[in-house]
């Protein structure tokens, strides 16, 4: 189980990062196709673009990290300690849920069926669709446009296969 954990943890943070990108490729491509040049924001010291969604998505990790350092230590986070704070709760979560991922896999081994979309299907019903919302952290999914479930279930898609692929190769060879 230990070797799975640290598999899915592995693949978890590249999946975080993956999942990034592929982002910033939706954007750019959603953008051309508009015609228009949309908002960029500075995160982490990389530009990238934004939408009713990035915007709602980047909200719900830094509330987090906001109720996190104000709650444990009673630090109200700065506009710069918001930007990095946000970007390490995606990285954590990711990570942590890969790492959870890894580790059922090896218990049950019928979770990783589907080359891992299930598992970002599931991740992304659960965190975005579930618990965002029912903690205040975002508005209800109704108030999101069809547009915007599409995008963030695809980006969980590409986070699945992701965490997956990882896990599998490093399982395969190395652990």
């Amino acid at each position: 189980m230990w070797k799975g954990l640290v598999a899915g943890l592995a693949g978890g943070l590249v999946a975080s990062w993956i999942m990034n990108r592929f982002q910033d490729v939706w954007f750019t491509l959603s953008e051309n196709s508009r015609g228009s040049v949309g908002v960029r924001v500075e995160e982490q010291g990389e530009e990238r673009s934004t939408n009713d969604h990035a915007e709602e998505q980047d909200d719900t990790t830094v509330k987090t990290a906001s109720a996190i350092s104000e709650g444990i230590f009673d630090h109200k986070l700065t506009i710069d300690e918001k930007r990095i704070a946000g970007s390490a709760v995606h990285y954590a979560l990711g990570t942590g849920v890969g790492g959870l991922y890894g580790a059922v896999a090896e218990v049950v081994p019928e979770v990783t069926s589907g080359a891992g979309l299930p598992f970002g299907a599931a991740f992304w019903l659960i965190v975005d669709e579930t618990a965002v919302p029912v903690l205040g952290l975002a508005k209800p999914p109704t108030k999101y446009s069809v547009s915007t479930h599409v995008y963030a279930l695809t980006s969980h898609l590409v986070y699945g296969l992701t965490t997956e692929a990882v896990r599998l190769g490093l399982r395969r060879t190395l652990l």
